[in-house]
């Protein structure tokens, strides 16, 4: 499904630069020498390659957090830079808050910026979060409505949970989000018709959570006692009673980083239309 929809961002920027004069670009920021966080920078540098997007790496084993503000400031004010990337985590001496409150709105392709999540909750057009953005481009695939469905969302991050849930509500969906503190966690689970889980928990849920014939998205990344990477949910089980589930690996983060590329054309297509600076 990924490759897929590289496919279609492909041929729109084949488009898009016939008449804007240039392709879009992605400027990525990485602080650290995290070797998974590397592997992902990497990725995202072949899937722009892959579809035509330029991609700027800006990678730093470490930096001062006023030096990192006064690059992104630069990189705001860059006309040949459409979206603005940082590689989380940050380290701890850095406040990502105000490094992702930095970045230009209609530059943040993560969809993080508190103007892009106050779009998204008011249901305005936005950049919006990229993994529950992929979920919404899933269920679209397989043609299934979340109206009226009794949606279950199992974590409350910022950065999943609570986007996907609104995205949710914004589709007449009725939502419900769990935690570490929500009792009988398995009941709730198994009301839903869709169930979104999030929460960094090997195979956390078992069959036994889920109803017959759900929708199950498993945005889990995680490693099992074997060592091989694994969800949040038991694949192998869960599969026998899900209408659709997706795998890990494979899955939901396959079509998050094809929302990236989504959202930096969207940038670039946003600045197209008002003041386009070409040289």
């Amino acid at each position: 499904m990924a490759l897929q929809q590289q496919q279609i961002l492909k041929e729109e920027i084949i488009s898009l630069k016939d008449r804007y004069g240039r392709s879009p670009c992605l400027a990525v920021i990485m602080v650290g020498t995290d070797q998974a966080s590397q592997v992902y920078v990497r990725n995202k540098e072949r899937v722009c390659q892959r579809i035509g997007i330029q991609s700027k790496t800006y990678l730093y084993d470490d930096i001062e957090e006023e030096a990192l503000i006064l690059l992104i400031q630069a990189l705001n004010e860059d006309d040949h830079v459409d979206g603005i990337l940082i590689e989380m985590p940050l380290p701890k001496h850095i406040k990502t808050q105000r490094v992702l409150e930095t970045i230009d709105s209609r530059k943040d392709v993560d969809g993080f910026h508190p103007d892009n999540i106050a779009h998204l909750f008011l249901g305005e057009p936005g950049l919006r979060p990229c993994t529950p953005e992929g979920m919404m481009v899933m269920l679209d695939n397989i043609g299934y409505s979340l109206e009226g469905k009794e949606v279950v969302v199992v974590g409350r991050s910022h950065i999943v949970g609570k986007p996907v849930a609104l995205m949710a509500l914004n589709r007449h969906a009725t939502v419900t989000i769990c935690h570490s503190r929500t009792k009988n966690l398995k009941e709730v689970c198994q009301r839903a018709d869709v169930l979104i889980v999030a929460v960094g928990k090997a195979k956390l849920i078992t069959a036994s959570y889920v109803k017959e014939g759900a929708v199950v998205l498993d945005v889990g990344i995680n490693r099992d006692e074997e060592g091989k990477l694994c969800g949040d949910v038991d694949f192998e089980e869960v599969q026998k009673k899900a209408a659709y589930i997706t795998p890990v690996p494979g899955g939901v983060g396959a079509l998050t980083v094809t929302m990236l590329m989504k959202n930096t054309i969207e940038a670039y297509k946003m600045k197209g239309e008002t003041s386009w600076i070409i040289d």
